[in-house]
This record gives C-alpha cells, sequence and structure tokens, in this order.
C-alpha cells in the first residue's frame, strides 16, 4: 500500500504521481486523507475518553481509601456513561479503519519520477539495446518445435486444457538446463536460494499486491483458501511478512526456481501461439530487501544481471521504462526486456525488473532497525531471471538453420548438448 505518512507530507506530490496513471485521479488520494483524517480525529477522541476513564477508576480508589464512598460511588457512575461512550467510539473507530483500509488497498503504487507519462505499451520508452543484430525472418518456435518433435501442445489440451504445453525430449532437458543455469548465475551474483512452496495463502498474495488487483488472473484452490502462485516473487517476498530486522541483515537478496501459473483470462489470437502465453510455465526470480537510499542502485545491478542473462544466450534485446499507463499494480518503476522473435517479427517480453519502494512493505508489515534504533520500512525488488518459455522460443528462432537448432555454447554442458534435433519419441 502507498505510505500514508509520507502522503500527508507530500500531498500535492503524491496526486501528481498518481494521476500519472490514466485509470487513477487526485480525487483519489484527496479521498485517501480525508478517510484518513475521520480514522486519526476517531483514535482521538478514543484515547480521550480512554484517558478520562482510567483517571476516573483511580480517583474511584482514592475516594474509597480515604471513606468518601458518596463521591466514589458518583464518579462510578459517571464512568458508566464513559464505557458507553468508549464502546460507541470503538464501533467509529472500527468504522473509520474499515473505509479507510478498503480504499486503501484498492490504490497501486505511486509512479516514480522517472517513469514516462502514456497510455498503453506504445508510450513506453526505449532505454537500450544490445549490439547484437537481429536475424531476419525465419520459422516461428511453434512450426520448428513442431517439426522436430520437440513439444505437444495437443497432449497438454488433453491433459489439461489449452496453454498447458508438453516437452518431449531433449526440450524437456533444455527447460531443466536452463532452470540450472539461471539459478547458477543467481548464486554467484550474491543471492541466497530457496524453495518455496507453489500455493500461498490470502495474506501472501495480498501482500505483495496479486490481491485484490489480479484476483481473476490467479488460480485458487478454494476448498484450502490457497491460491497457486503466479510468480515465485509472492512466497519468496512472504518470507519477511510480519519481520522486524536489523540493518546490518541488508541487502537481503533471494532467488528461487518454481512453475508459475495464471489464468491469462482475455488472451486471445497471435499472443497465444505456441509458447507466446501459457496457463503454467517455469521461472527463476530474483528478490532484494534494501534501506531506501539503495534501491535505486539495486534496481540496476538486477537490470545489469539479466543483461548479462541474455547476452551469454546471445539474443539480441531492448530494454523498456514502462509507462504509467502499462506500469503494473504494486511497481513503481519497471524495466522490461524484450527479445526479438524472427519467426513472429516482433519484440517479445522476456523479463520484468521492478522497484516497488514500500509498497509491498506496508502490506507484508516489514521493518528493520537501524543503528539509532529506529524502525524503517525498506525497499523491494523483484525480476525474472529468466520465464523459461519465450527464452525457449528465442532460442528456437535464432538457433535454427533449417535442420537442426543450435544451443549457445553457454548451455551446452548444462543441457549435453550443442543442438537440438528431431526427437524419435512416439506418443
Amino acid at each position: 500500500m502507498i505510505d500514508l505518512q509520507w502522503i500527508r507530507a507530500n500531498t500535492e506530490l503524491a496526486k501528481s504521481r498518481h494521476s500519472k496513471r490514466p485509470s487513477t485521479s487526485s480525487e483519489e488520494i484527496d479521498h485517501l486523507i480525508a478517510l484518513d483524517a475521520s480514522r486519526r480525529s476517531a483514535q482521538g477522541k478514543l484515547d480521550e475518553a480512554k484517558t478520562e476513564a482510567n483517571a476516573a477508576a483511580q480517583e474511584i480508589g482514592k475516594l474509597f481509601k480515604t471513606g468518601q464512598k458518596d463521591k466514589a460511588e458518583l464518579l462510578r457512575e459517571k464512568t458508566k456513561e464513559l464505557k458507553a461512550t468508549i464502546a460507541s467510539l470503538e464501533h467509529t473507530m472500527r468504522e473509520a479503519n474499515e473505509a479507510l483500509n478498503a480504499h486503501w488497498i484498492q490504490l497501486p503504487n505511486l509512479a516514480f519520477d522517472e517513469v514516462p507519462e502514456g497510455k498503453n505499451e506504445e508510450d513506453n520508452q526505449e532505454i537500450r539495446r544490445s549490439d547484437r543484430p537481429c536475424k531476419e525472418a525465419s520459422a516461428p518456435h511453434w512450426e520448428i518445435a513442431e517439426r522436430l518433435n520437440l513439444l505437444r501442445m495437443d497432449l497438454g489440451v488433453k491433459l489439461s486444457g489449452s496453454g498447458f504445453p508438453v516437452y518431449v525430449g531433449d526440450m524437456a532437458k533444455l527447460q531443466r538446463g536452463l532452470v540450472s543455469y539461471f539459478l547458477d548465475e543467481a548464486n554467484k551474483a550474491g543471492y541466497a536460494e530457496f524453495q518455496v512452496p507453489h500455493l500461498v495463502n490470502e495474506d501472501s498474495a495480498r501482500a505483495t499486491g496479486q490481491l485484490p488487483d489480479k484476483e481473476a488472473q490467479m488460480y485458487e484452490a478454494t476448498l484450502d483458501g490457497l491460491f497457486l502462485i503466479p510468480t515465485a516473487e509472492v512466497p519468496l517476498t512472504n518470507l519477511y511478512r510480519d519481520a522486524l530486522i536489523h540493518e546490518n541483515d541488508l541487502p537481503i537478496k533471494l532467488t528461487g526456481y518454481t512453475p508459475c501459473f495464471r489464468r491469462e483470462a482475455g488472451s486471445y489470437g497471435k499472443e497465444v501461439r505456441g509458447l507466446n502465453r501459457l496457463h503454467q510455465f517455469d521461472k527463476v526470480e530474483i528478490v532484494q530487501i534494501v534501506p531506501p537510499g539503495d534501491s535505486e542502485a539495486a534496481h540496476q545491478d538486477m537490470v545489469h544481471h539479466v543483461e548479462a542473462l541474455l547476452d551469454a544466450l546471445e539474443m539480441p534485446f531492448r530494454i523498456l521504462n514502462l509507462c504509467a499507463g502499462d506500469l503494473g499494480f504494486a511497481a513503481g518503476i519497471t524495466y522490461d526486456f524484450e527479445i526479438w522473435s524472427p519467426g513472429q517479427s516482433r519484440w517479445l517480453e522476456v523479463s520484468s525488473v521492478s522497484n516497488f519502494g514500500t509498497f509491498q512493505t506496508n502490506r507484508l508489515r516489514l521493518r528493520y532497525r537501524d543503528q539509532d534504533n529506529n524502525k524503517i520500512k525498506p525497499h523491494t525488488l523483484n525480476g525474472s531471471a529468466l520465464a523459461i518459455p519465450r527464452i525457449v522460443s528465442g532460442l528456437l528462432e535464432q538457433g535454427w538453420d533449417g535442420e537442426v537448432v543450435h544451443l549457445p555454447k553457454v548451455l551446452h554442458a548444462y543441457v549435453g548438448m550443442d543442438r537440438l534435433t528431431k526427437q524419435d519419441v512416439r506418443l
């Protein structure tokens, strides 16, 4: 959630950042401040009434001790009225809290100053691109995979439905090799590896901003009140929910591999061909938790990490600074990585690296204690490093020579081969 204390101190700036998103307005910040003022007023009146009641209770004790029973009884009657007032104020306080939280939790993160204005992906700003030349048009990855018997979308339909691929033979080994490579590189960069649950409770999904924003996109195990994770970001970041850590513990750098599950409601057409958009896919995620003053440098560090991976995979890529209209609900700023698809003659997103500021920290109730014993909200960041399906589609299209798929040298040891050939697996 956006930081109320900061908003009270920087109201006009908060309105400006909030209004960058096309679907938001400054009135939502005004309403948030008004609800917060009502809550604070109710809290003040409640505290005053409790203070008066405590003082009366102490006075009653003194009166009884000094034999002033009549005065004590009169004051006791007055405290009955105070108790009724306190009960009423507590009810008012609960209603004020509920109204505030209901509005507060629906508001997206404030866009950082560096986020460009814009309505949709057409307004995203390219920051830079790799020097590697883009390959000329070739066959799309689904045709290559079909020719080499590497991918069976039809069997996925039989088992689960559309959007659930079945990888065959060496293609399955390639998936495993990519995961190992990405995890090894994250370990070298100082990220501690975790194996985390693939289902999380509502508190976890709410803490990282998946709820209420992406509820329709998540698969839910309703009988158990659990959600299948859309990304390892959710369980990794929630490892520190309700935690008070020390400044010396920072930065915290986490990584993990998980399958990811997304309903992808509303997707259609060429966007869902082959491996373009799936309901289940594998991904390695990196997460950082850092002091506020270090988050910009941490964001750039994560961007460079993803750049190095794509360079090693010999893929032409570009980096985009997402405009406010294309920015995710919880992110303050996001850099997207896109690789060139010669088979589809377009750029395809393979990674997002985001800085959330204190947005997730507020939901997580995560704090760290600095050297002066102050409790401070750290910043959280995460990035895909990397998602497997579109990397695989890129490898197929970039490495295709008309007969086999040549793999980049960095993967040879991980997959035990230097090329993908036709699989003699019959199903």
